[in-house]
């Protein structure tokens, strides 16, 4: 028996827990079956059709807004923070990466607050440490996903403990699927501390309980708050970084928001909100301004501008180019989704600086003010947070044995080699072809011309995307201009929803016209935890026809192959393009 067949074998008996299928989250949407055909005859229809699969989200989003769940959340944030408790979002993969998010725009908030009303931030208490994220694989896994970190509950009950969760803590549990064992390690561990526990998530709850038993015991537990998301099928099968994030996003930010609001409230009188330019909203109100939104991106201007946009970075690629772009203020919401590419389509991941063998990223973000020290203090509102467990760590927590004897480099300095600031870069540039986009967002101030100038020298094309009030752009080439309204709002929730929005339909539109996905299933991606083991499994099944046995046995055998691949510092096919290739070439004739 072949090395790859018995970790199939092994898998199938042993891993009954990941047999995820059942899942609307790992459903094909009706709405998009025939993506990839149409996005290769009409560009402007497949636009279309992943933006009607956002069009789920509002229907599913009033009843929570308005219910009594939300209400408990805030309300719960509220008291929390007021009590000098901590609020601690977790999750894992795109998860995690909205927690990230969540806790740098509180951040971000109270910095802004210290430099343009001193009077105001001296009648606050300082909250800035007030909001914590926990994001499986620490800050680490916000631009590289560690391998495995999500499959098991004990790490994120550690992690969570580490943090110094107390009595009193909230602890908001996000996870799209529901049945993330990390994250749902945090939601137990969150309430053995003594915290008061929320678990929010994107499937039906019915449906987890009777599919997943991890899932029914966090369900089943009176003392946990729980919150289903659930907005159907994802635009592409299981890609859960587009409507199930944004429903979170939207969801668990305007909680965070009202409970801001409302401590503004007792401490600044009535109207101090006001006299700070904030417009609180009721909850019914942050359902119809995120409808609105979503009706203006898809107006004739803005679908322009990403069917432009697509077929820019589509030329490049094919050219074999690069993309860089150039984030000020909303950074870390253009490098979620440029890093999130990768695990999804399988693209290279961003590479340290000191890695001139790994194939580079298609893509990547740089801030032109800063180092990248100092960018990346800026972007996350504090030091990061990289992890420093030993083999006697992963030991104590029961890891395997590939953890146990070579433990991951995840800590800051590793961190750091990721060179997200100012610094020159010759590998973006000495390629056939190259790019650099500057981004702006709102009434964000855009770069000085001059410095600007110097940059722009060094790429072979340049362009400029602008999302809400579209002004003059002297140093793009090619402008791309989303002029949307973004309402003002503490945590820039609104711009924070258009940057997601606008780049989730343009990143995934791109990589479907670049072979990335057959149908509306993403063919490549990169099974890098048990839960992608499956879908990729189950991906191989539905393609090829052969039974799921069958289907496990070659996506091992391609896991293998492209490693082999990949040690010799070129690109690999993804290994579920490999199975399936591999498979039916055995039945060509």
């Amino acid at each position: 028996m072949s090395d790859a067949t018995e970790k199939a074998r092994a898998f199938i008996e042993q891993e009954q827990a990941f047999r995820l299928g059942t899942l609307t989250t790992e459903a094909f949407h009706p709405k998009t079956k025939h993506l990839s055909q149409t996005a290769a005859e009409d560009l402007r229809t497949a636009v279309s059709m992943l933006q009607s699969v956002d069009g789920d989200i509002p229907p599913a989003m009033r009843e929570v807004l308005t219910g009594p769940l939300f209400s408990r959340l805030a309300e719960a944030m509220t008291r929390a923070i007021d009590g000098g408790h901590r609020i601690f979002f977790t999750g894992c993969g795109a998860t995690g990466r909205l927690s990230i998010l969540l806790e740098a725009a509180w951040r971000r908030f109270w910095n802004e607050l210290r430099e343009s009303n001193t009077a105001a931030a001296e009648k606050m208490p300082d909250l800035t440490d007030a909001v914590y994220s926990v994001m499986a694989g620490g800050d680490f896994a916000l631009i590289k996903s560690v391998e495995g970190f999500e499959d098991f509950p004990d790490f994120g009950r550690y992690q969570l403990r580490q943090a110094g969760v107390a009595p009193g803590d909230v602890v908001v549990a996000i996870t799209e699927g529901g049945e993330t064992p990390f994250v749902i390690g945090t939601a137990w561990e969150g309430l053995a501390q003594g915290a008061e526990v929320f678990f929010v998530y994107n499937n039906p709850t019915k449906l987890l309980v009777a599919a997943v038993e991890r899932s029914r015991q966090v369900i089943e537990e009176p003392r946990i708050t729980k919150i289903d998301l659930a907005t159907g099928p994802m635009a592409i099968s299981g890609s859960t970084r587009m409507q199930a994030t944004t429903a979170e996003m939207l969801v668990v930010g305007a909680a965070l928001e009202t409970a801001l609001v409302r401590l503004l409230g007792r401490h600044l009188g009535a109207e101090g909100p006001g006299r700070l330019g904030i417009q609180p909203l009721k909850p019914a109100e942050y359902h119809g301004v995120f409808s609105s939104l979503l009706s203006q991106l898809s107006t004739p201007a803005p679908v322009a501008a990403m069917i432009r946009l697509i077929e820019f970075e589509e030329a490049i690629y094919r050219n074999k180019g690069l993309v860089t772009y150039f984030v000020d203020a909303f950074l870390l919401d253009v490098l979620t989704d440029t890093t999130e590419r990768s695990p999804t389509f399988m693209v290279p991941p961003f590479r340290r600086c000191d890695d001139t063998r790994s194939p580079k990223s298609w893509a990547f973000v740089k801030n032109p003010r800063l180092s990248s020290v100092e960018a990346w203090r800026e972007m996350l509102g504090r030091e990061p947070r990289g992890l420093e467990w030993t083999a006697e760590t992963y030991e104590q927590l029961g890891a395997p044995e590939n953890l146990r004897t070579n433990p991951p480099r995840l800590d800051n300095e590793e961190i750091y080699k990721f060179r997200i600031g100012n610094e020159p870069d010759p590998s973006r540039t000495d390629c056939p072809d190259s790019a650099l986009i500057t981004v702006t967002v709102g009434d964000e101030a855009q770069a000085d011309e001059r410095m600007m100038r110097g940059r722009l020298a060094r790429y072979k094309r340049h362009a400029a995307v602008v999302v809400g009030h579209v002004r003059a752009t002297h140093h793009a080439d090619n402008m791309f201009g989303f002029p949307v309204r973004l309402p003002r709002s503490p945590l820039h929730l609104w711009r924070r929803l258009a940057v997601k929005l606008i780049f989730n339909t343009v990143s995934t539109a791109t990589m479907v016209r670049m072979g990335r996905v057959i149908g509306n299933a993403m063919v490549w991606l990169s099974p890098s935890n048990k839960k992608l083991i499956d879908r990729g499994t189950r991906l191989v099944a539905g393609v090829t026809g052969c039974t799921y046995e069958q289907a496990c046995a070659a996506l091992f055998q391609g896991i293998d192959e492209t490693r082999q691949i990949a040690a010799t510092g070129r690109e690999p096919p993804s290994p579920v393009a490999w199975a399936i290739d591999h498979l039916q070439s055995q039945h060509t004739p």
